[in-house]
């Protein structure tokens, strides 16, 4: 359904969260991930992936967080959604999301703290891509129409990801960066500046 994308249950200390959204639910799923803890808030990376998330907080009696920017891409309204504003909203301790902007003007990411085994989880949807080469990310505003972002972004993104402590990094069609995540952003953001400023290529 929708655009094939995945949606995480993350299991913090004193919140589940579920990441992002998937347009379908049963009875099924919602027995099993109740007997997981159940869903305390629902965060979404941008618009692409409301689809169902109203239906999922009423399943479960969560808030669903959403950055204010994309507020006009709420198409179905529901007193559970929380719009948040700035650049940064902690929900626990060890859970918290940043608007990192790019992809969409709201565009956000899920920091897990205690992920990864204590090493830091980040939680991107396809705001910050893994590619093939499972070692390099890279960042579009548009994947269906290959359309980049421009530098000044991507180097603003890269500055933001440097302050937040990650080691591994789950996207949102099932690529994984098992480990040095930060690293591989840092390096990928560099990597991709320069190839839009021409600096990759010879004539």
């Amino acid at each position: 359904f929708g655009i094939g994308q995945t949606a995480y249950l993350v299991q913090g200390k004193n919140l589940n969260l579920l990441w992002d959204c998937i347009t379908y639910i049963d009875s099924e799923t919602t027995s099993e991930i109740k007997q997981l803890g159940g869903i305390d808030a629902i965060a979404l990376s941008h618009p692409h992936y409301y689809s169902a998330q109203v239906e999922w907080a009423e399943a479960f009696g969560a808030s669903i967080y959403i950055h204010e920017d994309d507020k006009e891409w709420v198409t179905r309204t529901s007193d559970r959604i929380i719009f948040w504003s700035g650049e940064s909203l902690e929900l626990t301790k060890d859970i918290g999301l940043h608007r990192v902007g790019g992809h969409f003007k709201g565009a956000a990411v899920a920091e897990w703290k205690a992920g990864s085994n204590g090493t830091g989880v980040l939680l991107t949807g396809d705001i910050i891509r893994v590619v093939s080469d499972r070692e390099w990310v890279t960042f579009m505003y548009s994947y269906p129409n290959f359309i980049p972002l421009p530098a000044s972004i991507v180097e603003r993104m890269a500055g933001q990801m440097a302050e937040v402590k990650f080691n591994r990094l789950y996207d949102a069609f099932h690529r994984i960066l098992e480990e040095d995540a930060g690293a591989a952003v840092q390096r990928s953001a560099k990597r991709y500046v320069a190839a839009l400023n021409g600096e990759l290529f010879s004539t």
